[in-house]
């Protein structure tokens, strides 16, 4: 009995997850509440927030525009805006993504510097109901302009699908 129950509550979540990656639906993945942790040569550690917005143009593949803010330790803060891609595995919630974006570093001890990334990230996105998924990610970071701006780290965020 117990193995047809986990069946049935199996088939009925990843059948859950899957109707909400068709293509159409709308995608908001802030990170208001969760956070980004992570680490550089430039900045040793900074936790910072971002808000991604969407639409799945295909079914499992989503299109968005994100922004976002670091606040870095010694106050130099860095704010961005971007592009994003991300693949959904079919029924299960894992996605691989990735990124391009623009950073500016404003800097309060010297000149301010622009830079432009691209990165990968891979991610899950758990669904706490229909519609609300909790995402934690690992992501890679590689600037195109110093090394020392290229960025690893996990974060953590909420999605919402409608």
């Amino acid at each position: 009995m117990k193995k047809l129950l986990i069946c049935i509550v199996s088939l009925l979540c990843t059948s859950m997850a899957h109707a909400q990656f068709e293509q159409n639906k709308w995608l908001i993945a802030p990170s208001i509440s969760g956070f980004n942790l992570s680490y550089s040569g430039n900045d040793k550690s900074s936790i910072g927030f971002e808000a991604e917005g969407g639409v799945f143009l295909l079914d499992n593949f989503a299109l968005l525009l994100n922004t976002g803010i670091n606040i870095k330790q010694e106050g130099d803060d860095v704010t961005s805006l971007g592009v994003s891609a991300r693949y959904y595995f079919d029924k299960v919630g894992f996605y691989i993504g990735s990124k391009f974006k623009y950073d500016q570093y404003d800097y309060s001890a010297k000149a301010d510097k622009k830079d432009a990334t691209i990165g990968v990230e891979v991610g899950y996105a758990y669904f706490l109901s229909r519609t609300v998924t909790i995402e934690p990610a690992v992501y890679y970071n590689q600037s195109l302009t110093d090394q020392h701006f290229s960025k690893i780290g996990v974060k953590l965020g909420f999605g919402f699908y409608f």
